[in-house]
């Protein structure tokens, strides 16, 4: 009979504390002023996939709430065709390359309406302002703002982030099941830190301990997604 075992995981919501920082400790620093104290009052994180940046815009936006100031998020716009600004809040854009042209029009306007509500702009994209698709008037105001690009983690930083992660579960693990994990997994982070999550619910249900050779047992299961067993 298998085991059912309880999820008693830490919360991988995504907040500042739980942001694998890597060399971007001035990006996360920035977006933290501007979640607690609204600036600078324009901030644009760019970088590759699983850099970070939808994780930086969740957590300044979960900030900013817990300082009892709203947050709005450029996924639609109103019926008079602007982005909501929460007076005295933050308005987050991620993805901007996506922007349709309604979308890129209400952004426009939301840096002209921004200054006199006194909100915070923090927005997210997958290249520097030059190189963005966009209008060039929007690309131009993005340009204007204080502008980081992510560094993604390199295997060292990794290493240390889900030694420290399975630490959070109670778990010990041998440095040679993350190398194997790293050399061997999917490369993003989140696929990372599931595996390990995979790795802990399976031990438990087998009463085994969560050794290299259980992670090559359940890679070779497809129980967790890697790109090679």
């Amino acid at each position: 009979m298998r085991q059912l075992t309880l999820d008693i995981r830490p919360e991988r919501a995504p907040h500042f504390d739980n942001f694998a920082v890597g060399e971007n400790r001035e990006a996360l620093d920035t977006v933290r002023m501007l979640s607690r104290f609204g600036q600078p009052a324009a901030v644009y994180l760019w970088g590759e996939t699983g850099s970070g940046k939808t994780h930086l815009l969740t957590a300044a936006a979960a900030e900013t709430r817990a300082g009892g100031h709203q947050v709005a998020e450029a996924k639609t716009v109103t019926d008079d065709g602007d982005f909501d600004l929460p007076e005295n809040g933050l308005l987050c854009v991620d993805d901007v390359q996506n922007l349709d042209a309604a979308g890129q029009a209400a952004l426009f306007r939301a840096y002209i309406r921004a200054p006199a509500k006194r909100c915070a702009l923090l927005m997210a994209g997958d290249a520097p302002p030059s190189a963005l698709r966009l209008r060039e008037d929007v690309r131009t105001r993005i340009g204007q703002c204080l502008i980081f690009e992510l560094q993604p983690l390199d295997d060292g930083h990794k290493a240390e982030t889900l030694a420290l992660y399975a630490l959070s579960l109670g778990l010990m693990l041998e440095p040679e099941l993350i190398t194997w994990l790293l050399e061997h997994g999917r490369r993003d982070l989140p696929s990372l830190l599931d595996a390990i999550d995979t790795l802990d619910t399976i031990s438990l249900a087998r009463r085994r301990s969560p050794s290299l050779p259980l992670l090559r047992e359940i890679a070779q299961e497809s129980l967790f997604p890697t790109e090679t067993a």
